[in-house]
Parts: structure tokens; sequence; C-alpha cells
């Protein structure tokens, strides 16, 4: 049910006005509703991408004042519509929990947890994602990439604060996912605006994958360890949920305190050893992971001791016939094959997208008045057009790199602007982007312990996706409305 109240609906440049009540914490909220497009440019002056948006902004707030977030999920190729209908908008879908399962009609509810109460939000569609659109003069490479899309997203960032006069307002961003990567590089290009400087209160950092190199796990010949390293505690904290620890006690956190040890020293020191690693040392190990992931002996020595996520995907629960979730390891869903190495789809997806995607499209037509004939593209597959190519500084010299490292970005940016605050949100479950990765890049920023101050790091019992959990989502509230409040 929603209780928000609807007032009136105009149309204003192309831009969709309603009026409408938020009921929080017993505190009746007026807000502006706003659904429509900024325009891009490129260096030419010529249009070359339309850029949806919907932004929610307090009636009656003194913009130099009030606070701005700018929200935006990940992919690359995805939507805003994961944060902005299942966690901090004002209004929430609800969505089933791990176990459960949801058919048509789904519902939406005032959101208890929506940010409003402490900034404006805007939620904004990537290139080519939502109604955003490449327009007639535009090329891929003036979106998809690592730089392209940054300098995309600071040009609406800096576009939006002059059509609406935000630019004394408190400015912060919130990405997620691939968001982050997004978030770290918007950061420092607008800290290093050649004439346009724009100064960031803060920055929220949700699921972040700022080193995708720790991402890319590579089972061949000669290839990465740190992702097995860094994977690991994600698939402990699976293997524990899913009851697979054999003689598990104690709790969760004591239970990660030693498989993260263990991680670190003992299994790191393994992999590096390779070929030279003694036959008992082999065994040793074997026996260790056995016990934290509750796979095979088997499988850990076919995997040579490297269990890839998807292969601890399709094994965990294979003798039940089911497979868990990449973003959220708490869904199972059954494999009607059987014997993948790899599953053929996310569960956790599966069971929350459905009812996130039907109700915006329902929303945003009929409650905010967008009209338009185009299709809402929730997630869109742009893997094959993306540059992964990242120009940064290293040690001040100019640098080309693939796959990008944007831990660099974020540490000049704080370097740079001193003030600017960083929240980094994770899951225990998140098989996408796993929290020890996560804990390893915020601890490689190498800044100094006066700006580490500004660093604030919280886990959850949750995803990639901590909102969609009630539980934990209520924790990610109080934790950043905290955050914002805080001087």
């Amino acid at each position: 049910m929603i209780f928000a109240t609807l007032f009136a609906a105009t149309i204003f440049n192309g831009v969709a006005v309603t009026h409408h009540v938020l009921h929080l914490d017993g505190t009746a909220i007026a807000y502006t509703a706003r659904a429509g497009t900024i325009t891009l440019k490129n260096a030419k002056d010529q249009p070359v991408v339309s850029m949806f948006y919907t932004a929610y902004t307090q009636d009656g707030a003194a913009p130099s004042t009030r606070p701005v977030t700018f929200f935006y999920n990940g992919g690359p190729g995805g939507s805003s519509v994961w944060q902005h209908m299942a966690a901090f908008g004002p209004i929430r879908v609800l969505v089933p929990r791990p176990g459960q399962s949801l058919a048509a009609p789904y519902r939406m509810v005032d959101n208890q947890y929506s940010l409003l109460d402490v900034t404006d939000e805007v939620y904004v569609d990537a290139p080519g994602t939502g109604f955003s659109r490449l327009l007639k003069d535009a090329k891929p490479t003036d979106a998809y990439g690592v730089d392209a899309d940054a300098a995309a997203f600071a040009q609406f960032i800096r576009r939006y604060f002059s059509e609406y006069g935000r630019w004394s307002s408190p400015k912060y961003l919130f990405g997620e996912s691939y968001g982050t990567i997004r978030s770290a590089a918007v950061a420092r290009l607008m800290q290093n605006g050649f004439g346009q400087a724009i100064n960031l209160n803060g920055v929220v950092l949700m699921s972040s994958a700022l080193n995708v190199d720790l991402l890319w796990d590579d089972e061949m010949v000669g290839g990465n360890d740190w992702p097995f390293v860094l994977f690991l505690p994600t698939e402990a904290a699976t293997a524990w949920y899913h009851h697979r620890v054999p003689g598990a006690s104690g709790t969760l956190e004591a239970f990660l305190a030693d498989v993260e040890h263990f991680a670190l020293t003992d299994y790191l020191e393994a992999l590096a050893a390779g070929d030279a690693l003694p036959a008992d040392r082999r065994e040793a190990i074997v026996a260790r992971l056995r016990a934290y992931t509750g796979l095979s002996a088997a499988t850990i020595r076919a995997a040579n001791l490297r269990v890839a996520p998807g292969r601890f995907r399709s094994e965990l629960l294979r003798d039940q016939g089911k497979v868990v979730g990449y973003m959220d390891a708490r869904y199972s869903g059954y494999d009607p094959v059987g014997n993948r190495t790899e599953p053929g789809w996310d569960t956790s997806d599966l069971a929350t997208t459905p009812q996130v995607q039907a109700l915006f499209n329902d929303y945003v037509r009929e409650r905010l008045q967008y009209r338009t004939n185009l299709e809402y593209l929730t997630l869109i597959d742009v893997l094959d057009k993306w540059s992964w190519k990242h120009q940064t500084d290293l040690g001040g010299t100019a640098a080309l790199m693939q796959p990008p490292d944007t831990v660099v970005d974020l540490s000049e940016a704080m370097a740079q602007n001193p003030a600017m605050r960083v929240f980094g949100a994770m899951g225990y479950y998140d098989l996408s982007t796993p929290y020890f990765q996560q804990e390893y890049d915020f601890t490689h920023l190498r800044l100094p312990a006066d700006l580490r101050k500004n660093l604030t790091l919280a886990r959850y019992e949750a995803g990639h996706m901590p909102y969609i959990d009630e539980t934990a989502l209520a924790k990610v509230k109080a934790d950043l409305a905290r955050w914002y409040r805080s001087p």
C-alpha cells in the first residue's frame, strides 16, 4: 500500500513534476518528484546522450544547506532501479527473503528506510539503460567505457547543479557495484575539473569493486591467485549459512575471523608456492578448505586448491540438485542440468528483479506521470562494447590501466579534498564483490591516519544488495543516517 499523497502533476520542459508526502518515523515529509532527462554534449557541442533521472527534493528546505545525493547501480549496463525501488527511495518494493518466492500482484509501500529525511535524492540511469539513450550523433565510445562513463556522469551532475540551483548544496555520490568504480573515477574527475573543480562532501560505496584485477579469478596456468584468497571468506560464510560447515559453533563473526587469518597466511603461502608445495602441506590445506567451505576434498584437489566462485556456487548444494546465488549466496534454486561447472543464472537476481522492474514501470508512468513510448531497460549488455582502459595517475605519471584500479582515484580524491568522507558498505554473502576484497582495497589507499579517519566501513549479514534483506536494510539506513548527520 502507498500512503504518500499525490497533490498535482505538471509537465515543465519535458520534466514530469508531482508532489507527495512521505510518512517516515512519525514525521510527514512533503517532497517534489521530478522525472525527466538532461542532454549531454560532446567536445563539438553536439548532443550525444539523453540521461534519465528521478529526483526527490524536500519541500521548503534551503538548497544551500540541504544535501543532495546522486544514486546509481552498476553493471556496467545497469539502471538505477534497484536502489530506487528496493532501497532508499520514498517508496519500496517488497521482495522475497531467501527461501521464499513471490508471484504477481506485487506490492510496494511507503519506505520507512528512505534517506529522504537526511538528503535529497537523484536516481540516475547510465547511458543506454532505463530511459537514458545515446542520440544520433553519439558513438559507443562516447559512453561505454570506464572513462567515458565517468565523464558522462560528471557532466550530468554539473548540469543538474545548474538546472536546479544546487551548486552550494552539500554533495554526495552513492554508487553500488560497478557504480563504485564510477564513483571513485567521478570523484577524482570532478576534483580535477580543469577550472570546474567540485568538492564532494561524501561518497557511499556499496559492494565496491575498485580494483577489478582482484575480482577476475583465473583458473588457467599462471593465473592470478589473489581472487581465491579474497573470495574464500565469502564462500565460508555461505557454507555456514547453508549448514555445510562441519561441526560449526560460535558466531559467524568469530568463524570468519579464523577464515580470514587462514586466507592471508597459510592459504596465500600455499598458493604462492605453486608446484613447489609439498604433498603433505597440500593435503593440510585441502583439509582446512574442506572444513571452511563444506566442499569435498576431491573437488578441492581437482581445482588445484583454487575454487572459483562459479564452481563453488555449483558444488555447495549439488547433492540437493541446487545452486546458490551470485549476488546473494543465501538464495538457492534447482538446476535441472545438474552437472554444470558454473550456474547458468543467478537465483538471487531472479528472486528480486521481476518485482522491482514491474512496479517501477507502473510507478513512473502512473504515479510520477512520466509519459514516454520508450521501454525501460533495466539491464543492457554492453560488455562487448565496453572499454576497460582507465587513464589515471601513478606517482604523478599518467598511466593507462586495463583492468582499471580506481583505488588510485579514490585515494587521490580523498587526499585532494581532506573534508570528503567515504562510507563503505558490504555484505557477507556477496559472491560478486566479496567483502574481504573490498576491505583489501580500502586498506591499500595509502592514506595517512588523519585522512583514514574519514573512512567508515560496515559489514552486514546480507549479499551484494544489502537492502534486499529488511533486517539489514534497517541497519544500513540507521548507519547511513548517522553518517550523513555527523560532522
